[in-house]
């Protein structure tokens, strides 16, 4: 079967056409744990300059990360999370927990967050309206885009 001209409309695909290029998710990750300035996130992630400033330019432009001078002579930025920015913070934590599960070994996990009751964080997701957790066998998908079921594109 051939792609289709049009791929579906998602939301998955618009919010990774902004955070999901190589690195974008790392300077978020390196961000939120409050290392904005450019050498500690050219440091902690190990991206090449022009990459990472690309990265950076992309992510201030979409109202991810607000850019402030800390340094006048010479000019140096500091990054840091906006609003948006934050609410993908848990979008972080839920990939870190996946890949403790399914990469590593309970002793080999580079980095332990703990939530402010003193306990570490094992993110979950819950529905807001029922608080029950979220599982893949009480979900059901009604697609909203014209043209579109949940097997694909509807006959014009």
């Amino acid at each position: 079967m051939a792609a289709t001209k049009d791929p579906r409309p998602c939301s998955i695909a618009d919010t990774l056409a902004l955070v999901g290029e190589k690195y974008s998710l790392l300077v978020l990750r390196e961000v939120c744990l409050g290392n904005g300035r450019f050498d500690q996130l050219v440091r902690n992630i190990g991206a090449p300059r022009d990459v990472l400033s690309t990265r950076l330019r992309r992510l201030v432009d979409a109202g991810i990360l607000t850019k402030r001078v800390y340094s006048e002579r010479p000019q140096r930025f500091q990054y840091r999370p906006t609003q948006a920015g934050l609410e993908l913070e848990p979008v972080l934590m839920t990939l870190m927990a996946w890949g403790d599960r399914h990469l590593r070994q309970d002793d080999d996990r580079p980095m332990v967050i703990e939530h402010s009751c003193g306990n570490e964080l094992l993110p979950e997701v819950t529905c807001r309206a029922c608080g029950e957790t979220v599982r893949h066998e009480d979900l059901t998908a009604h697609p909203q885009a014209p043209g579109w079921s949940v097997s694909g594109p509807t006959a014009a």
